[in-house]
């Protein structure tokens, strides 16, 4: 080898080196970009959705949140988190492809940038429905959602993405109605999940002695289309999709549900159907399903006054009977501290139970 060629080499490697060295002290775009995971958003067809009495679409969007190392390292496999967005939300605005309150992609990037926590898929379907909200249940009204997320979603995404397809690598999480929906086929699925986080769960408790005021009366009995839903305020399109979820009846359109109110009377009958709806009114009866989860947390600011009362209710029963389980009340209201605590606690939380084998 003569001089030259040494020279070559030297400062092919001088350079090699100090492109190492700029990628860990001042990362480029590039390098950023490796630390950076990617988004996809696919359809999913859901068989228990069809012929739904709403008529929204069986074949819904699905985003799917693939780690850094996802496209680099194509042999690997990972634990998957099954998060569900809240009442009113789709899956496009927590992913950040239309803009929201939250940016789920950005906030995750920044949890594993630390390289203190393992890796994980999460995926995300879209439930919002023509009343604005699934409520993650099963109802010829809205179609089988709950199934179509524990079978049907959790089959697809094992099927056609690099998963560990089994019961120990599978979390189930959620916000709001998310969280509903989290303790409700969690608790009912200890075969599919084994990792419970939910964040400000609403609608746990059931609401029995409730009576209408004639301002909520009017509200209600002014919707006579879905197109009125649309204009109505949060509480009666909240009040419409627990209908169309907890108490649907075939013979009534065009809601094709019954309200727990008419003509100012309450309606025993549907509020009946609405407790055995409220997770925490039926929870004994899962008590033995929920002892077979590795883990269980929850929390809630303590602004959000109704939900964190419950969330109270909820860690009592789980102690009195002596599940393991992780509550906290922060300070904070329904959503202005949700991205902060999926970053330093959900995150984490899964990081910590699922299993990476």
């Amino acid at each position: 080898m003569n001089r030259a060629t040494n020279q070559f080499s030297f400062y092919r490697r001088l350079a090699c080196f100090i492109g190492l060295f700029s990628c860990l002290t001042i990362p480029p775009a590039r390098c950023q970009n490796e630390l950076r995971g990617s988004v996809e958003r696919i359809k999913v067809h859901g068989k228990g959705l069809e012929r739904n009495l709403e008529g929204d679409s069986p074949d819904r969007d699905v985003s799917i949140y693939l780690p850094p190392s996802y496209k680099r390292d194509a042999k690997r496999r990972y634990p998957v988190v099954y998060f569900l967005h809240g009442f009113t939300d789709n899956d496009a605005q927590w992913y950040g492809i239309t803009k929201h309150w939250i940016n789920l992609p950005a906030v995750v990037d920044k949890a594993f940038a630390g390289g203190q926590l393992e890796e994980m898929i999460i995926v995300t379907p879209n439930a919002y429905t023509r009343c604005r909200g699934s409520m993650y249940s099963n109802s010829i009204t809205t179609g089988n959602w709950e199934d179509f997320v524990a079978n049907e979603l959790v089959s697809y995404i094992d099927q056609h993405y690099r998963t560990i397809p089994k019961v120990a690598s599978r979390g189930l999480a959620g916000h709001s109605m998310g969280g509903y929906g989290t303790i409700r086929i969690g608790q009912k699925h200890p075969e599919i999940f084994s990792s419970l986080y939910l964040l400000s769960p609403c609608c746990m408790t059931p609401n029995t002695s409730q009576v209408p005021t004639p301002e909520t009366m009017a509200k209600l009995e002014a919707i006579k289309s879905p197109e009125d839903i649309e204009k109505a305020d949060f509480m009666t399109q909240a009040m419409f999709a627990s209908a169309a979820a907890w108490s649907p009846n075939p013979t009534k359109p065009p809601f094709y549900s019954d309200l727990p109110f008419e003509n100012g009377q309450p309606q025993p009958m549907v509020t009946a159907k609405w407790t055995a709806n409220a997770p925490l009114a039926i929870i004994d009866q899962y008590i033995t399903n929920i002892k077979q989860l590795k883990a269980f947390a929850f929390d809630a600011g303590n602004r959000d006054q109704s939900i964190a009362a419950s969330n109270k209710i909820l860690d009592q029963i789980l102690t009195n009977y002596q599940i393991a389980h992780s509550y906290e009340e922060y300070e904070g209201n329904h959503i202005n501290r949700i991205a902060e605590r999926i970053e330093q606690k959900m995150l984490p939380f899964f990081s910590q139970h699922l299993s990476k084998r």
